[in-house]
């Protein structure tokens, strides 16, 4: 008997977008499946909470009433739905295990899609998180569902260049696996925030979403976590899933620096305490210098663990000096300054 489903959608401005999401669950996504779907909404200005609560009554809203960034704005539907560290794992009333699922507002979830990582799930009591096979709209692989964690070396071959001249190495390309048939089941180390889902009872045990996190890497962690926790993450593509991600937002001066950001949190998070004095170095000068004078600041500061709604305030204050316009996420949806839906991921 197929587990529950939590259903967490983050949107911000993305209403076309959101609404097509929701159709797709509505008329066969969530076929054979029991189901509750929650969209956050960061504070959108086009109507797009309004327009759930009138075409799609039975979809729960719930507004975070400002800038607490996607994995804050999860992390609140992830709540209301039960979902907490230490405590136990949400069932329905007949026993059956409910499960999270964090999905983009740019999706579009053909029937069967879902219930495929259901059962994958059901099958594999050992998988703590599975994700499909992602398409994008030109129906080539969208590269960032099924990656490796950024250590080291796997950053190194990354922004070297080196994945990108040798894309079958197993070495070099770890970073998105693209050595892998994109057709064949994998156990990986993430699958991307855009479709992930996590079982109830492996989120009871290492918890929710690291707000410190606040537009990059929180699925990277939470996998991570989850493997400490000594749960496998999958990747299953007999589940085809398509994703819009129209853009991408890494030209923006912003976004530029929230990925460093992660990518510098991450880092101090998991592996500096275990890198060679020598190499912790090479890393923080890398990452300076993509990152720009504030990361550096940030860096000596000790200021990674902000909050997301922190690193939020700090871009809306630099769209008040004038900073930016609006940022293009890598899903394609218009981010405000300091406002965030969901982007796709890594690269």
């Amino acid at each position: 008997m197929r587990g529950a489903l939590d259903v967490v959608i983050v949107n911000h401005n993305t209403s076309e977008l959101l609404t097509d999401c929701l159709t797709s669950l509505m008329t066969g996504g969530l076929d054979g499946l029991t189901a509750t779907i929650r969209v956050v909404d960061n504070a959108s200005t086009d109507g797009s909470a309004a327009a759930v609560r009138t075409n799609f009554p039975d979809v729960r809203v719930i507004e975070s009433g400002g800038n607490p960034g996607f994995a804050a704005a999860n992390n609140l539907a992830l709540a209301e739905a039960g979902h907490s560290r230490g405590g136990p794992a949400p069932v329905e009333r007949d026993g059956r295990a409910r499960h999270a699922l964090l999905l983009n507002p740019d999706t579009l979830v053909p029937a069967g899609a879902l219930a495929a990582l259901v059962d994958a799930l059901e099958r594999e009591p050992a998988l703590g998180a599975v994700g499909p096979k992602l398409l994008l709209q030109d129906g080539s692989l969208d590269v960032a569902c099924r990656r490796s964690f950024p250590t080291p070396e796997v950053a190194f071959y990354r922004f070297s260049g080196l994945a990108r001249r040798f894309p079958k190495s197993p070495r070099f390309g770890r970073y998105n696996m693209t050595f892998l048939d994109p057709d064949q089941p994998a156990d990986v180390d993430s699958v991307v925030g855009a479709c992930m889902l996590v079982r109830g009872a492996a989120l009871a045990e290492v918890g929710v979403l690291d707000e410190r996190f606040w537009m990059y890497g929180e699925d990277l962690d939470w996998a991570l976590r989850l493997r400490r926790a000594g749960w496998r993450v999958g990747y299953r593509p007999q589940a085809v899933i398509h994703h819009v991600k129209r853009a991408s937002s890494r030209s923006s001066d912003k976004a530029q620096h929230e990925f460093q950001r992660a990518m510098w949190l991450f880092y101090d998070k998991h592996y500096r305490a275990e890198t060679s004095s020598w190499i912790d170095f090479l890393v923080r000068l890398g990452l300076g210098l993509k990152g720009g004078r504030r990361l550096r600041r940030e860096m000596r500061l000790g200021n990674g663990a902000r909050s997301g709604a922190e690193v939020g305030r700090g871009l809306e204050s630099e769209s008040e000096q004038g900073v930016g316009g609006s940022l293009e996420s890598e899903t394609g949806q218009g981010l405000s300054p300091g406002l965030v839906s969901r982007r796709g991921g890594g690269e």
